[in-house]
């Protein structure tokens, strides 16, 4: 059950109940593609740097170690160890990032496996089969993710096969939830908008999904290649079309300041590898914009990464260690970042829920992003 706390213009605060806990949101879904956060994050690190949900992989997970053992182990939440929600992307984004590697036909994708060259195909009834064994909260549905700068033809026809794909997908989760042997028989379908940035396409697509009453919505296919502009008007086109009584997810995006951008044009959810990515290459967020750990500057610096932070690296260690622990090329320094930016992420979030709570999302926006590109105008953080 998704709840409306409070409306600020287009922004929402809200809460989405699910069977594994509730969701505040807006929220940052940690990325665990293969039921692992890169970096050596446990999940009980994950709870203590405040994560509400977990984001897994289908089609990483169903080639190493494959669905069916994750299944024999009792579902992906047993797997992990992990008590709170995951959500479970379908596979579609490979469509898009194995380009290479596959053959998109009516009845689905043919991959060749990236880790050994076998053959694999995944079409609607497939993803749908994967998550239900994976048991995951929130199952997406299995769409083509083509690039945002493709030609209009080729995203208008991909729209279409997209929509008579989540069709399929709809009929096959109801049929698995009734099924007395599913892991998780109150697994939830959120479908995916997709139309590059075209925005008549787009809207035209939101309002067809938005038909078909599913538990949540995301936008994917923005964050592949377009505009940020682009990004930003392509939201103020579609959000509207999409339910405001169910949660909106951007899938894959992005930095604090797309964020908050995307949060004040109606979004519930998002998901980025960044925060994770860039901690493992020394490169860490604070208030004030990125620092890069490597830069010599550091070396005898004594302060935590960010002074005031309360995430475990900021506690306990100086910028000079973690500088020597990368430089090294220790894992623990890679951990130490990572573990920081998640937190700064999460606690982004918890900071946005309590400014529009209170109402005053207008001026925390406004605030926020001139502290965060305080970098990009060239200013120097200490």
């Amino acid at each position: 059950m998704y709840k409306i706390k409070k409306i600020q213009g287009r922004a929402k605060r809200a809460t989405l109940e699910t069977v594994h806990g509730i969701i505040e949101t807006p929220v940052f879904m940690n990325v665990g593609t293969a039921a692992a956060i890169k970096g050596a994050v446990s999940t009980q690190d994950l709870k203590e740097i405040g994560t509400q949900v977990q984001l897994s992989n289908t089609y990483h997970l169903h080639v190493r170690p494959g669905n069916e053992l994750i299944r024999q182990m009792g579902g992906l939440h047993r797997f992990m160890v992990w008590d709170r929600p995951i959500l479970t992307d379908s596979g579609g984004f490979q469509v898009f990032s194995l380009a290479s590697l596959r053959r998109i036909k009516e009845e689905g994708v043919y991959f060749q496996s990236h880790i050994d060259g076998r053959r694999i195909f995944m079409g609607p009834e497939e993803s749908m089969q994967i998550q239900s064994d994976l048991g995951s909260t929130i199952a997406m549905a299995f769409d083509e993710c083509p690039s945002g700068i493709a030609q209009r033809d080729y995203i208008q026809a991909s729209v279409e096969r997209t929509a008579r794909w989540l069709v399929r997908c709809k009929d096959e989760m109801a049929r698995l939830n009734q099924k007395f042997d599913t892991i998780n028989r109150k697994q939830l379908l959120f479908g995916i908008n997709q139309g590059g940035i075209y925005e008549d396409i787009r809207i035209a697509h939101a309002q067809e999904i938005s038909r078909m009453d599913l538990d949540g919505y995301a936008v994917g296919g923005l964050s592949v290649g377009e505009s940020q502009e682009d990004m930003y008007r392509i939201l103020d086109a579609v959000v509207p079309h999409l339910p405001q009584d169910k949660p909106t997810y951007l899938m894959g995006v992005g930095t604090p300041a797309n964020i908050l951008e995307a949060v004040e044009r109606g979004v519930d959810l998002f998901d980025c590898v960044y925060p994770s990515r860039n901690g493992r290459h020394g490169h860490v967020y604070t208030s004030q914009g990125k620092r890069n750990l490597f830069n010599a500057r550091y070396s005898t610096d004594a302060r935590p990464i960010e002074e005031g932070c309360g995430c475990p690296a900021c506690r306990h260690y100086s910028r000079a260690y973690i500088r020597h622990l990368l430089k090294a090329k220790e894992m623990l320094g890679m951990r130490l970042c990572v573990l920081h930016n998640l937190y700064f992420y999460n606690h982004l979030m918890e900071e946005i829920r309590e400014a529009l709570e209170e109402e005053r999302f207008e001026a925390y926006k406004k605030n926020k992003l001139e502290s965060l590109q305080q970098v990009q105008k060239g200013w120097e953080i200490n």
